[in-house]
């Protein structure tokens, strides 16, 4: 019996909904026993504490074997003192170290016919996005302005993008390595024709690319990237990139899924320690009625089994429920189309009834 200890960080908007959701599910998973402990974060960390990452959450994740988040943000003006819940994101990520964000996008074949791309070219579609995380524009040296700035100002702001050679090294390890047990092929998309950065990016890859020889290497400029990931997203399988751009093309890849609400991520350092999300916000329109999709967050947590605990048959069942509720027409309003929507706690419901008839 594996007994473990989860953090949870349910955050703002729908994040304490769909973490509920994802803990009813992993309360189910037989032979295995989890402790959790729930702390602040986001905007109710902010107004609790007055600090983006307060030092009781840094503490709890420290204690925990990972970490499972909802998620934070809402509207403008909504932390006290005009903090920025997201800075505490960016924190939590830069103290444990975790690199290498692993985002799935798996193309269910229930939902199809909810993505606005013609189902011909969405079948058998399973991508494997590994965004650096603590590097990049989001981590580099800016300045940016007082928010008393008039327009007829003439003060500038910048953010820079910057990488090194041992950041590009280590999160392009995790994606060759990744290739290898799936189907050998690696896309690394850059903006190399006008980026010193990512000139930098590709050839390192370039380099490291002498010790996967089996891997098949093909370098995408991130505009051109972005197209075909619409126009041809079977022809990718594993893609490596930097933070920004990870950020926005796993974002839209989305689509291919048929909602922001299906998908999980994992972010790792270099040992087992994890912070398992959703991708999607906190969807603060929706906050409170019930209706949240937690499939990202419920998947987020076997890829939490998976990579932290080493529980690949229990992560499996997971996903296997998840893909048996869906073939049974359960839907959330995210991806009902015009059929019967069902509520946050129904949909769950339906995915610990099937992990059971699993578990027999």
């Amino acid at each position: 019996m594996t007994t473990a200890k989860i953090a949870l960080l349910p955050g703002d908007g729908v994040g304490p909904e769909v973490i509920g959701a994802a803990v009813q599910v992993l309360e189910q998973v037989k032979g295995h026993e989890w402790s959790f402990t729930e702390a602040p974060f986001g905007i109710q960390g902010i107004n609790a504490t007055g600090s983006v990452f307060p030092d009781e959450t840094r503490r709890a994740c420290e204690d925990a074997d990972a970490v499972l988040l909802g998620a934070v943000g809402g509207p403008a003006g909504s932390a006290a003192g005009g903090l920025r819940p997201e800075a505490g994101l960016l924190a939590l990520r830069k103290h444990f170290g975790v690199f290498a964000n692993l985002r799935p996008v798996k193309v269910w074949a229930p939902l199809l016919e909810f993505a606005p791309v013609k189902p011909e070219l969405l079948t058998g579609v399973d991508i494997l996005f590994v965004r650096e995380l603590v590097g990049g524009i989001y981590f580099g040296t800016r300045e940016e302005p007082p928010n008393t700035l008039m327009l007829d100002s003439t003060a500038g702001a910048y953010d820079t993008m910057a990488y090194s050679v041992p950041e590009v090294s280590r999160v392009a390890k995790v994606a060759f390595e990744a290739a290898r047990l799936r189907d050998h092929r690696l896309a690394s998309v850059d903006k190399a024709n006008v980026l010193a950065s990512s000139r930098l990016w590709r050839r390192t890859v370039d380099l490291m690319a002498a010790d996967y020889p089996d891997v098949q290497v093909l370098h995408q400029l991130v505009d051109s990237f972005a197209m075909q990931l619409i126009t041809r997203p079977q022809a990718w399988d594993v893609v490596v990139t930097g933070n920004m751009f990870g950020d926005i093309l796993s974002d839209e890849a989305s689509i291919l899924a048929g909602s922001l609400g299906m998908l999980p991520s994992a972010s790792l350092n270099e040992g087992k320690f994890g912070i398992y999300e959703p991708i999607h916000g906190s969807a603060p329109d929706i906050a409170g009625k019930g209706i949240a999709n937690p499939t990202g967050t419920i998947l987020s947590a076997a890829m939490l089994l998976r990579y932290s605990l080493g529980l690949e048959d229990a992560a499996h069942q997971i996903e296997q429920a998840v893909e048996q509720a869906l073939l049974s027409g359960i839907r959330t309003a995210d991806i009902a189309g015009t059929g019967p929507v069902t509520s946050t706690t129904e949909f769950t419901q339906e995915i610990i009834h099937q992990l059971s008839q699993l578990s027999q």
